[in-house]
């Protein structure tokens, strides 16, 4: 098959979530003997190198072109009535890309990852037609709208303005992707159940999980020190779910830690730190990373991964590597959202700060209860969380417009 995937970044490296996952993804249908074209718009000249690197390393071709002035994009948002996520991606050079793609090759399918690439495939007339002949998937990942919800109820004025303002187009803009596209899917089935309650019919929606490469996330040869633990958090540092978790924890929880242990570590590593968390390297114990070349030497130094999320949509990829590596891993409900494990055996969860150091306690206190999280997390992710696994059922989805039609 032919297929076009319109990415809203660069696929690679894939060193943070949404690239993990798309890159994943066309490895694998690459694997299968399709033949892929990726489009994707850029900002600046190094992500140009990288979609070199990706055509160099998959075989695929890999069209791009740069986005405007950020300022602009937002600004044109507010006039023109639409979500600024949308515009935030929106190139018009890559639109003039695909569509003269779209003149001399006729995809048999067409992926959109995440809901503001939709708007390439609605300009292109690609959604007019009841007989078109490509498959169009919508891979929203998470459910953007529930997202900037809880965004606009953890702010104040004027944020929770925009907040909700986004919400509502967003969720607008999700309605109507579905509508128009042949299917469309989630990371998780907690995102897949909450998607449907808005939904008529629900038959076009179905659950795309994460995934992990084994080969790359493994238990370190010799597990940690409890006596002077490290406590470890990864993820790009300035995008709130993950600046607000370790804020939380920082605040609130830290100094606890240290009381009980006062040669505690806590590793924030990650690309991108506000200045918020930049701030947080100058207190005792704590080391702000910014990008790393190898996120693997982290998790293996590690005594615990803390992940206390507050705000959060989705499944955390973060959270499966700590797993993958046998890293006892403590978050909330939230975190642990979509994510096959029991609390207790493949992780601990809390809700509170006292929940949280009772965990921590419980972590390094317990043998027995370490031993069982660095052997059932593992286990868990060999289990349900292969790429092969997950996506298995990619390529009957891609197919879906050919076998209605036929």
């Amino acid at each position: 098959m032919k297929i076009f995937y319109l990415a809203h970044r660069v696929p690679y490296p894939a060193d943070k979530g949404e690239k993990i996952r798309t890159f994943h993804q066309i490895n694998y249908l690459v694997e299968q003997g399709h033949q892929l074209t990726v489009f994707a718009p850029v900002e600046d000249a190094a992500e140009v190198g990288f979609a070199n690197d990706l055509q160099a390393k998959l075989g695929v071709t890999v069209l791009t072109a740069p986005l405007g002035s950020a300022l602009w994009r937002k600004l044109s948002a507010v006039l023109t009535g639409q979500p600024v996520s949308q515009t935030h991606f929106f190139c018009p050079a890559l639109q003039a890309l695909l569509q003269q793609q779209l003149q001399t090759e006729q995809p048999d399918a067409v992926v959109c990852t995440s809901s503001a690439m939709a708007v390439y495939v609605q300009r292109a007339g690609l959604v007019s037609s009841a007989k078109r002949p490509c498959t169009l998937l919508m891979d929203f990942m998470d459910l953007d709208s529930d997202k900037w919800q809880q965004y606009a109820a953890n702010s104040s004025w004027p944020m929770r303005w925009v907040y909700q303002r986004e919400a509502r187009l967003v969720a607008n803009a999700e309605q109507q992707i579905y509508q128009q596209f042949d299917h469309c899917f989630f990371i998780s089935d907690n995102e897949v159940q909450l998607f449907a309650k808005q939904l008529a019919d629900a038959s076009k929606v179905s659950v795309l999980a994460n995934g992990l490469d084994t080969s790359a996330f493994y238990p370190a040869a010799t597990p940690a020190n409890p006596d002077d633990p490290v406590f470890l958090f990864t993820g790009v540092m300035n995008y709130k779910p993950n600046e607000d978790a370790v804020l939380w924890f920082v605040q609130s929880m830290w100094q606890q830690v240290l009381a009980k242990y006062p040669g505690a570590r806590f590793i924030i590593a990650g690309m991108q730190p506000s200045s918020r968390i930049v701030q947080l390297g100058k207190l005792q114990g704590i080391e702000v990373t910014g990008y790393v070349d190898a996120i693997l030497p982290y998790y293996h130094q590690a005594s615990i991964f803390i992940a206390p999320f507050r705000l959060a949509r989705g499944v955390q990829n973060k959270i499966l590597q700590a797993m993958a590596c046998g890293l006892p891993v403590i978050t909330t409900p939230l975190g642990a959202e979509g994510i096959a494990c029991k609390p207790g055996e493949h992780l601990l969860t809390a809700s509170t700060e006292a929940d949280f150091i009772a965990c921590i306690e419980q972590v390094l206190t317990s043998p027995r209860l370490q031993l069982a999280l660095q052997t059932n997390g593992p286990e868990l992710i060999r289990q349900h969380y292969s790429w092969d696994g997950v996506l298995q059922n990619l390529p009957a989805l891609l197919q879906q417009r050919q076998e209605a039609s036929a």
